[in-house]
């Protein structure tokens, strides 16, 4: 039996490239070598020069933008719903304030609250207007005292009748502080921080707001729901309106130094008081209080108290001014805890007497129907 021919290497190599060969006649192509393909691409990428560069970087925001402008079309339409929903809710809120203020009249805490931030108007007096908020600061403490003193019950017909009357009374009120106000202004009247200070201390040195500031603040919540902010608030318009009269009243002031000058010059002080004393309860005595007067006497004003306490006896002194009049005192007889005294009263005029000619210039107009 022959042996097989063994094929030669050389043989085999090129049986092997025949076919590889065949294939390149038949595309009409040679295989690139990995160096032919590197070389292409690189001759493929663009050259950037200094005169290029801007069309380059546009070139590629411009392949950017694509991808960036939906995300921006979406956070302007995120934007809108959100404007428009915040604009909803405002327009909402001032429908229902409003509904709840002048056609409700709503006296409560929120809408309290939400008069001390927006400045609704209650009223406008001339040129000058009238907040909601200082008419419900004036009305809700009123309710409070019927409430908690008087046992009011504002739900029946007679307390509905009632809170009818406050409210009237309360917005009567805000509009008289108002022309007040517009009479300061005019006649360079004012009020410190420091005179409502002093004023509180006059009163709690005699005990008359308490025995301390706990006491104080617990009769003010338990009498008309107020704080120290809200008495200092109130008192500083009463001792406005007191500064007003005081400068425009100049014909009490005449009366008040006159009769000192009557009593400088040795008339008789029980004869004068007699005779021109606007104190109908002590007129009759010739100006003596009844009784002994004591630092703390809630019969006597505060700053009345205050003089008598530092006269000798037999001594005339005055004109004290005690908000509501002038006084001419004398101290009769006494000691550092007590003494027995006598006055001649002269009254201002009530405020409303300077104030009426303003309100009928310009007359209020008022945006509630109590």
């Amino acid at each position: 039996m022959k042996k097989p021919k063994k094929i030669k290497r050389p043989q085999l190599a090129k049986t092997i490239r025949r076919p590889l060969e065949g294939a390149r006649r038949i595309t009409g192509k040679r295989t690139k070598t990995t160096e032919e393909k590197v070389s292409d691409a690189l001759s493929n990428v663009p050259r950037i020069t200094n005169e290029t560069v801007g069309e380059h970087r546009e070139e590629v925001l411009s392949s950017a933008r694509k991808y960036i402008y939906p995300l921006q079309h979406s956070k302007h339409h995120v934007v809108r719903i959100s404007l428009g929903l915040f604009s909803l809710v405002i327009v909402v809120f001032f429908a229902f304030c409003g509904l709840g203020l002048y056609k409700l009249q709503m006296t409560s805490g929120f809408i309290y609250d939400v008069t001390r931030v927006v400045p609704f108007p209650v009223a406008k007096t001339g040129k000058s207007w009238v907040s909601y908020e200082s008419y419900l600061f004036e009305l809700r403490r009123n309710m409070h005292y019927y409430q908690t003193q008087q046992q009011a019950n504002f739900s029946t017909k007679d307390g509905q009748t009632q809170l009818k009357r406050l409210k009237q009374q309360s917005i009567n009120q805000v509009i008289q502080d108002s022309y007040v106000k517009q009479l300061a202004a005019q006649n360079k009247v004012s009020v410190s921080n420091r005179a409502v200070d002093d004023e509180i201390n006059l009163l709690r040195s005699e005990n008359r707001l308490g025995s301390s500031q706990r006491a104080l603040n617990d009769s003010l919540n338990s009498f008309f729901g107020w704080n120290a902010s809200d008495l200092k608030r109130e008192l500083k318009q009463e001792l406005l309106a007191q500064a007003v009269v005081a400068k425009l009243d100049t014909t009490t002031k005449a009366r008040a130094e006159l009769a000192l000058k009557q009593l400088k010059q040795g008339t008789d002080f029980a004869t004068l008081a007699s005779q021109i004393s606007d104190d109908q309860s002590t007129k009759a005595t010739g100006g003596q209080y009844p009784g002994t007067v004591t630092i703390n006497d809630s019969q006597v004003a505060p700053a009345v108290t205050v003089a008598l306490f530092k006269l000798p006896a037999g001594k005339v002194a005055g004109p004290v001014n005690t908000g509501y009049s002038l006084d001419i005192i004398k101290v009769l007889d006494g000691n550092s805890a007590s003494v027995h005294a006598a006055h001649i009263q002269f009254n201002f005029q009530p405020a409303i007497t300077y104030t009426k000619p303003l309100q009928a210039k310009e007359p209020p107009r008022t945006y509630i129907k109590p």
